[in-house]
């Protein structure tokens, strides 16, 4: 997705060998129309995955997931990582470490929102060693739902996610892959 690729190129900022801070359109300020883009096209991705619904993690993979979510025409669900005094039934939760933040949260989902007749397509804004992910995919398969794939914004190839979801036969769709982030620069695959 080339709009994405120019926005990394123009607005990413390099942090170190691992780390690309992309606060300028996505996790922290966000770009409306690019986001439109996103779920433009991860909705042609998947549009004839019978997809009902679309989980996230709150909070940088909810503006993409929405409008994902509003291409395809069913509800988007966000973990959430923070109890309320709302979300208290039995909850549908995973444990989710942060790369980026070196820390650990459990996420939960309340089982109103997920059913076994659900085909769940999952949506974040990064894959790097794909914990998020396999969160996400444990609260989904708790439900009794059907993983019909992974919509990711931005992989970084070189770490070690997209190989664990493709070994275990999930169906990867990431709109920009990293292949590396050396000398302050970032390296596309084609």
């Amino acid at each position: 997705m080339e709009a994405l690729h120019k926005k990394i190129r123009e607005e990413g900022i390099v942090l170190s060998d691992q780390v690309l801070k992309v606060d300028a359109f996505l996790n922290h300020q966000i770009d409306p129309y690019l986001m439109k883009q996103i779920g433009d096209e991860f909705a042609r991705l998947f549009k004839d995955a019978g997809i009902t619904k679309i989980v996230t993690i709150e909070a940088s993979g909810i503006a993409p997931a929405v409008m994902t979510g509003l291409n395809l025409g069913v509800p988007v669900i966000f973990a959430r990582k923070h109890q309320s005094l709302t979300l208290t039934e039995n909850l549908l939760s995973a444990t989710v470490y942060s790369f980026t933040k070196q820390t650990e949260s459990t996420v939960a989902i309340s089982p109103r929102h997920l059913t076994s007749s659900d085909r769940v397509l999952v949506i974040d804004d990064f894959l790097a060693n794909g914990k998020a992910s396999q969160a996400l995919i444990s609260i989904i398969k708790q439900a009794g739902a059907t993983v019909a794939g992974l919509g990711i914004v931005i992989e970084k190839s070189f770490q070690g996610g997209r190989a664990e979801l493709d070994a275990q036969g999930y169906r990867v769709e990431s709109l920009a892959r990293v292949k590396s982030l050396a000398d302050g620069k970032v390296t596309f695959i084609d």
